[in-house]
């Protein structure tokens, strides 16, 4: 399970900061702040941030509206744009980049909270045909990992660090090694989106991570200590795809 990083690019460095601070407290991960053009996209090479913060007006000949552009041609990552009092031209141009989201300086913890969620909602919905699905439970897949909201944030759980599925009715309990996560939906809606190379129904409440599993036998399986049941009607199948049958 990983946090949401986010990467900043921002010359004025008592906003940086600030930003830092607030995105820190609010449980993100945060990368080192860049100042321009050059250096976002080394920060963005470097640490492959899940979405940006982009102040419009930067210094320099190539300006956050200029990134914004390599990074939808390039990177294909949401960004968010910090602006203040841009002029009518430069608004015009911003909006060419359909930015899933704006943020209006001065802002506070909530606009900023608000702000980030929108555009990884709004970017996610956006990718619905790509690389990104958005689950009829507002949580989405996108790339190689799920992002499943628990209270206040969504949370990134890789898919390598998933070790089990477990349904109980209109509910899916999502195991990882250090945390669990209760989502509303079908099991069978959730493991549509999984690689059926990796994972397997065991049983009808039951999908497991096939590189987790620890120990088996022709009724019961252990994975990350849990002894899970298979069921008579996947038994062949799952014996044969581990080689075992």
């Amino acid at each position: 399970m990983s946090k949401i990083k986010i990467g900043i690019v921002e010359d004025e460095a008592i906003i940086a900061d600030s930003l830092c601070s607030i995105l820190e407290k609010l449980g993100y991960q945060v990368c080192e702040p860049a100042a321009n053009f050059k250096e976002g996209l080394e920060m963005i090479e470097k640490e492959k941030p899940d979405i940006l913060l982009l102040d419009i007006n930067l210094n320099g000949k190539k300006d956050g509206i200029d990134l914004a552009w390599k990074v939808k041609e390039d990177y294909d990552i949401p960004f968010i744009f910090l602006t203040a009092n841009a002029d009518a031209a430069t608004v015009e141009r911003a909006k060419q980049t359909d930015p899933p989201a704006y943020l209006i300086k001065p802002f506070n913890r909530d606009d900023l909270y608000s702000s980030i969620e929108i555009c990884l909602f709004n970017f996610s919905k956006k990718k619905q045909t790509a690389a990104a699905t958005v689950l009829q439970d507002g949580n989405y897949f996108i790339k190689d990992a799920l992002f499943i909201k628990d209270g206040y944030y969504f949370h990134k759980v890789y898919f390598k660090d998933i070790v089990y599925l477990e349904s109980d009715n209109n509910y899916v309990t999502v195991f990882t090694s250090t945390k669990n996560y209760l989502v509303r939906s079908s099991l069978h809606l959730y493991l549509e989106h999984f690689d059926k190379d990796k994972f397997f129904r065991i049983h009808r409440s039951f999908v497991v991570a096939l590189e987790h599993i620890d120990a088996i036998n022709t009724d019961n399986i252990i994975v990350n200590g849990k002894e899970l049941p298979i069921g008579k009607n996947y038994r062949d199948e799952l014996l044969s795809k581990l080689r075992l049958g």
